[in-house]
């Protein structure tokens, strides 16, 4: 069940990334225009961020199973509509189409991680799982390079979306007989008004931090911006006192519960930062060619999934230091790499860096987050997976956008990486904060123990 779910998750994930690598293929192939290729990147990051939280609450409506099932449908279509568009108007529209059928996919896989699952099971299942979730960037980098290079069949660029098909089509097969046990608890309604707020303020908010760096931050960025933040607001407020909220409030509730998240989101945003501008630093300076550019990735990918997978084995004590230690890890072995190839790249010795620096990424959000669903009631399981959503993906777009500026208004690349890494270590150092916080306002037993449930029943039983 858990490879089905996580197998439709990598999917949606490496899709955000994959066609970053694709653009200037598919720019020259197609003859697309600079403002079509944006929205084909950019628009699946803005759909899916926007439909994130309703999505999740319809898993509550539908039923996580069934949701599941038509996302992962959904997608699978939008993916051979996107490998075989004839021009860029359809691209753009398929991709569109493609982000609505991941965030109905997406927020499922946590939600039914945490119904289906308690105490140490819960735990190794969401260490794979932020593990899947986190590197989904990377490898989306690694397989596009791959398979935009191989020129499969002579199809350029196509493969790169054609892939999901078959995934999709045997998955949608396996999935009735694995998820056939699957629980759906459909009844409450949606709150359509919350819907209409929610869109309205995440369109304005999100959409200048994607298209803004690209036109220069014009005035209406910033209009935009301060509307979208106080709809934001506003919608929070709403939320507090709806009959059917579309994001309870209650699931945040729990002492440990807010600056868990907060830590959370802070070091997803670090690291998909960190990624851009360390491949844009080595393709433009060193000239490295996508794929390897990728593949410069892999250590820290050994690094995030060997502790992913192994930190619930870890000694209580230790994995409740693990989120406090993990941000500070990987905030001194990104400096040190980013301090080596200023000019050159330091080759074997990056190797061990990279895999430490992976290590402490895994360390600052696996342990995390297995602490803070443990303190939430299952009831508000769509809540904190529209919240681990979401939130990381407001986290890494705003990264993207304020320190992404920061990279490329320096005279040189090396000096732009210099200054986004120090940005990057001081928010790293609040992310520890956040985790020493959320440590100290949990119950010691949070996500340690196999008396988890218990732990979350007196978290939530006020």
């Amino acid at each position: 069940m858990l490879a089905v779910l996580l197998t439709g998750q990598v999917m949606a994930s490496m899709d955000g990334s994959i066609v970053s690598v694709a653009a200037q293929t598919i720019r020259d192939d197609l003859n697309a225009g600079g403002a079509a290729i944006q929205l084909i990147v950019s628009g699946y990051l803005l759909t899916t961020g926007v439909l994130l939280v309703t999505c999740a609450r319809l898993g509550d409506i539908l039923g996580h199973r069934r949701a599941f099932l038509l996302g992962l449908a959904w997608f699978t279509a939008a993916s051979l509509l996107c490998g075989l568009a004839p021009g860029a108007l359809v691209l753009v529209l398929a991709r569109i189409a493609q982000a609505v059928g991941a965030a109905l996919l997406m927020p499922q896989v946590f939600s039914l991680i945490q119904v289906h699952w308690e105490g140490a099971a819960r735990r190794r299942a969401i260490g794979v799982y932020s593990m899947v979730l986190a590197l989904g960037v990377a490898l989306g980098q690694i397989v596009g390079g791959l398979v935009v290079g191989a020129d499969l069949w002579g199809l350029s660029w196509r493969p790169a979306f054609l892939v999901n098909v078959p995934i999709g089509v045997a998955l949608l097969v396996v999935e009735p007989r694995v998820l056939a046990g699957a629980r759906s608890e459909g009844g409450p309604r949606l709150d359509v008004a919350g819907v209409a707020a929610l869109t309205i303020a995440m369109t304005a908010f999100t959409g200048p931090l994607i298209f803004g760096p690209e036109y220069g931050w014009p005035l209406w960025c910033w209009v935009s911006l301060v509307c979208g933040a106080a709809l934001l607001a506003a919608f929070v407020r709403y939320e507090a006192k709806a009959r059917q909220p579309l994001l309870d409030p209650r699931a945040v509730r729990p002492p440990g519960v807010k600056p868990g998240m907060a830590a959370c989101w802070i070091i997803m945003g670090c690291y998909t930062v960190f990624l851009l501008t360390l491949t844009l630093h080595l393709q433009s300076a060193l000239r490295f060619s996508p794929f390897e550019a990728g593949l410069a990735f892999v250590p820290y990918a050994v690094g995030f999934g060997s502790l992913s997978l192994s930190w619930n084995r870890y000694h209580p004590r230790l994995q409740r230091l693990l989120p406090l230690l993990g941000p500070l890890a990987f905030a001194a072995g990104a400096a040190t790499i980013v301090v080596l190839a200023r000019d050159r790249w330091p080759g074997l010795v990056s190797v061990p860096i990279l895999a430490f620096a992976g290590a402490g990424h895994a360390a600052g959000y696996s342990p995390l987050i297995a602490q803070v669903s443990s303190l939430v009631d299952t009831r508000f399981a769509s809540a904190v997976s529209a919240l681990n959503s979401t939130g990381p993906l407001l986290a890494s777009v705003t990264a993207v956008a304020g320190l992404g500026s920061v990279y490329f208004a320096a005279p040189a690349s090396a000096d732009g990486l210099v200054r986004v890494m120090a940005a990057i270590t001081v928010l790293l150092v609040l992310g520890a904060v956040c985790a020493q916080r959320a440590r100290t306002a949990s119950p010691p037993s949070a996500g340690t123990s196999a008396g988890t449930s218990a732990g979350a029943s007196a978290a939530t039983g006020g």
